[in-house]
Parts: structure tokens; C-alpha cells; sequence
């Protein structure tokens, strides 16, 4: 098996394992993909990433979804990206035809009921993992706009309820606003 077919393998079969094992939407899915294609693969960094999450939970469509085309893409580019997919939408579409078959006895069944109640904590475990990492990889840049957007999004998310696609634009502009003096900045040095 050449080069390329083994990654096109490796991609389709992790992300395969990957959701079939994952509880908990899309959070857990990257702090997941992160181990994986980042800690033990070092096929990506970390910024990148951390890049990936950024815009992945940016974009319109299924987060999972969207990591895995950027993930693919970034490692064997469009046939990577095609595997990842694959690999990422068969389990939970194969996993809720099943369900379907038998909904009214998963329904009403305890044992299920409970096992779906034990779940939620560890999504919440994984979850607060993601969300610790990001703020830590936000600090690191030690950008004082950056870590004050992350927190001003936060407050207005948590205690204000304001929308996240409006915190999404919001910063989406401060971001660009940020690139343009940036830009300006260096061609000014003439660097």
C-alpha cells in the first residue's frame, strides 16, 4: 500500500472510530481529532488546529463535518478530505437508522434512559477539556485583544444571551479590523 492510501486509510478509519465512539457533538469530536492528529500522528500543530476548531465552529454545517473536510484536506488534500467524511458521517447515519428501526423501545427502555444520563457527564468533562485548551492556547498569544474578545464573548454569552453568530461577527470584524492595522503597520516598516 503506497503513501497516499495508507493515509487515505488512516483518516477514513479514524474518523470512523472516532464517531462511532463520540457522545456529545462536535467539541468533543476536535479535543478528540487533537489527540489523535496533532499528539500521536503529528500530521498537524497545534495552532493549526486550533485554527481548524476556530472555523470549523465558524462555518455554516455540522462541526464534525467541517473538521474533518479541513482536517483531510490539510493531509492529503481532496481525496483526504472525501475519506475524513466518509469516515465521519457513516457511524451516526448508520447508528440512527438503527435507532429508528426501534425508537419506540429505545424510548422507554430505563437501561438506555440511564446509560444517556451517565454520558452527558462525561460530554461535559470533554467539553470543559475543549474549552479549557482554547482559552489557554487564546492566552498564550498574549494578545490583549485577543484574551479580552474571549472574554467579553463569554460575558455576553453567558450573562446577556446575546446570539452566537452576532459574538461570531462581532469578532469576525475585530479580527479583520485587527489584520488591516496590522497590515498597514508592517507596510509602513516596510516590511
Amino acid at each position: 500500500m503506497n503513501e497516499k492510501r495508507q493515509k487515505l486509510w488512516i483518516l477514513f478509519k479514524t474518523m470512523f472510530i472516532l464517531s462511532s465512539c463520540t457522545f456529545g457533538g462536535g467539541f468533543v469530536i476536535v479535543s478528540l481529532m487533537k489527540k489523535k492528529f496533532v499528539e500521536e500522528l503529528n500530521w498537524l500543530e497545534e495552532d493549526e488546529m486550533l485554527d481548524v476548531t476556530a472555523i470549523t465552529q465558524s462555518s455554516p454545517g455540522p462541526l464534525v463535518v467541517n473538521a474533518s473536510v479541513m482536517v483531510g484536506f490539510r493531509v492529503a488534500g481532496i481525496p483526504g478530505s472525501l475519506a475524513a467524511v466518509l469516515g465521519s458521517i457513516l457511524p451516526p447515519m448508520i447508528i440512527l437508522s438503527v435507532i429508528s428501526l426501534f425508537y419506540e423501545q429505545f424510548r422507554t427502555n430505563k437501561i438506555v434512559a440511564i446509560a444517556l444520563q451517565v454520558m452527558r457527564a462525561g460530554v461535559a468533562a470533554v467539553i470543559l477539556d475543549v474549552v479549557i485548551n482554547l482559552a489557554q492556547n487564546v492566552c498564550k498569544t498574549r494578545r490583549f485583544l485577543y484574551i479580552a474578545m474571549m472574554i467579553v464573548a463569554f460575558i455576553c454569552t453567558c450573562f446577556l444571551k446575546v446570539s452566537a453568530m452576532i459574538i461570531i461577527f462581532v469578532c469576525l470584524g475585530i479580527g479583520l479590523l485587527d489584520l488591516i492595522v496590522s497590515l498597514r503597520k508592517n507596510k509602513g516598516k516596510g516590511v
